[in-house]
């Protein structure tokens, strides 16, 4: 990679990413620390506001834009064959807020690479081989109620329980598995971290009021509860 290249891949992953660290560009491109130094001196030279964050390490000023980018016909392919996988998904809110998104990812595609990836998205189909289709339409609310830290309140209906329960809780993670969606929440009736399925929340309730983060790690969970995917919330 040229060092013009790196550059400008730099800057885009800057823009992808709230702080990078000196170490993780170091890692990604290959070179020392002190040319990523180096790299971030040419860009502020150049106008870019790179800002240092003191024992963190960089990001960019709000509000600053660069040109929008390129896709190649491989990068193309791959969202619209991601199109095709996320059309399967059980959550309305999610298939729409990704049509919607890469409707603007479209816009900035180049005519001869739109009109490929049209062509191809008419040669690519993906079979559903769930035995029962179960909707829902809250994956969307609940990722907003995770990275603002809202609390949510849920009427929950288990697996062979006809019983609806009301339970307040504070999000934290979510899963894939088995076409299901998986909530990992930290539920106040039972004073602990348990799996909601998506899918079996039949009203839910975002709350104004938000949660002091407990600094759950999904990693950790999943070592610490190694049934937990085979399960799906089933018992939750």
């Amino acid at each position: 990679m040229t060092q013009l290249s790196r550059l400008i891949a730099i800057l885009t992953l800057l823009k992808s990413k709230r702080i990078l660290t000196a170490t993780e560009l170091s890692n990604k491109y290959n070179i020392t620390v002190r040319t990523v130094y180096r790299d971030i001196k040419k860009l502020i030279d150049a106008g870019v506001p790179v800002v240092t964050i003191e024992g963190k390490g960089y990001t960019l000023m709000d509000g600053y834009t660069i040109a929008p980018v390129q896709f190649t016909e491989k990068e193309a392919n791959a969202l619209i064959t991601a199109q095709h996988l996320v059309t399967k998904s059980n959550d309305s809110s999610f298939v729409t807020d990704y049509k919607d998104a890469l409707i603007k990812i479209k816009s900035v595609f180049k005519s001869s690479i739109l009109e490929k990836s049209e062509h191809l998205s008419d040669k690519i189909h993906v079979f559903d081989t769930r035995e029962k289709n179960i909707a829902s339409n809250a994956l969307s609310e609940i990722q907003l109620a995770i990275t603002n830290y809202n609390y949510v309140e849920i009427n929950y209906k288990k697996a062979n329980d006809n019983n609806i329960s009301f339970r307040k809780i504070e999000p934290y993670a979510i899963f894939s598995t088995e076409n299901k969606w998986i909530l990992i929440a930290w539920c106040y009736m039972r004073i602990e971290y348990r799996a909601f399925r998506i899918d079996r929340i039949q009203h839910f309730k975002i709350l104004p009021e938000t949660f002091e983060d407990r600094k759950f790690s999904i990693k950790t969970f999943f070592q610490n509860d190694p049934y937990a995917i085979k399960n799906n919330g089933k018992n939750k």
